[in-house]
């Protein structure tokens, strides 16, 4: 039992009433309870002091006897008839210089063991029943919530667009893991009671794996929307086309307008990264990169009446 007076435990008055005493326990119950601070052992630790605490001061015997003898009252093994025997002998004088009264051998009780007091409707009203059916458990060790753990997981970016059921290995052991669409960088994905066994009957603890996109080499990301490099012709570039162009979901057309310059970016809507709550997905855009082909006399031949097509120098008014 704690050396701290029970009644600076729950925060009351040696006055205070049986009601009082249960509406502080109540508070200090819910802000410290273990379902409430898993895995947090100075919050459990509180929790069995509140708990002991009002486990003596709920009960108008055992208060009584504690508000006359103090801690020596809490200790296993003692005699409240003996105590009522000291009481009686104190009633009618001591001997001077004081008898040592014999209370009887007697141990600490260990912190957690609550006895008798009724819990039960205080935790039902605090956490809608998740202390137990009808009472509340008082005796034993109180469960403790194992750990939550955390791993790296790399998805590939098609996984992010479309989705995946994969099987991974964390810890050497292995988990069918269901990726959903729209994660990104430092997103988790919870595997509800995979950390750390809890405790005397406490929960399972949880393991976050904390998602990291792989590079794609095609494709750069920017938030939701996609950027893929798409190669064209000279020809294709000056006159306009019609070409294929891929994505995660297949195959697209996709119209090249006449005069395409290398850079411009053609977007398709909707093709992008999706929104993992389900808000508005973000597009592709395809980068236009005009390819040349191999240096050869044709191609000079080619080219030099163009050198005439352009009005003026091209890096004109570029300046640092």
């Amino acid at each position: 039992m704690p050396e701290r007076d029970l009644y600076d435990i729950l925060g009351v008055s040696r006055t205070a009433s049986a009601e009082e005493i249960k509406k502080a326990y109540r508070k200090l119950a819910k802000k410290y309870h273990p379902d409430v601070n898993p895995g947090n052992s100075a919050a459990e630790e509180k929790f069995k002091e509140v708990t002991a605490a009002a486990e003596v001061l709920g009960d108008p015997k055992k208060r009584a006897l504690y508000d006359e003898f103090g801690a020596d009252s809490l200790r296993s093994g003692f005699d409240a008839a003996k105590a009522d025997a000291y009481r009686q002998w104190k009633r009618q004088g001591a001997p001077r210089g004081g008898m040592p009264f014999d209370f009887g051998g007697f141990q600490e009780v260990p912190v957690g063991d609550y006895g008798t007091f009724d819990f039960g409707s205080i935790f039902e009203d605090l956490f809608g029943g998740r202390a137990g059916r009808g009472r509340a458990r008082t005796r034993g060790p109180m469960p403790q919530h194992g750990n939550h753990h955390e791993a790296e997981l790399e998805v590939e970016l098609r996984d992010a667009v479309l989705g995946a059921e994969r099987e991974v290995r964390v810890g050497g052991r292995a988990f069918r893991v269901k990726i959903p669409q729209g994660v990104s960088d430092g997103s988790n994905i919870r595997l509800s009671g995979q950390g750390t066994p809890g405790q005397h009957g406490g929960k399972h603890g949880d393991l976050f794996l904390k998602v990291r996109l792989r590079p794609h080499p095609f494709v750069r990301r920017d938030g939701k929307d996609l950027y893929l490099d798409l190669p064209l012709t000279v020809p294709e570039a000056a006159l306009g086309a019609e070409v294929t162009l891929p994505t995660f979901e297949g195959h697209v057309r996709l119209r090249i307008p006449p005069g395409a310059q290398s850079g411009k970016k053609l977007r398709l809507r909707g093709k992008g990264l999706p929104d993992l709550r389900g808000g508005e997905r973000g597009d592709l855009y395809a980068v236009v990169q005009i390819v040349l082909p191999e240096r050869s006399a044709e191609l000079e031949r080619a080219v030099k009446p163009l050198e005439d097509l352009y009005g003026g120098d091209p890096r004109a008014g570029i300046s640092l």
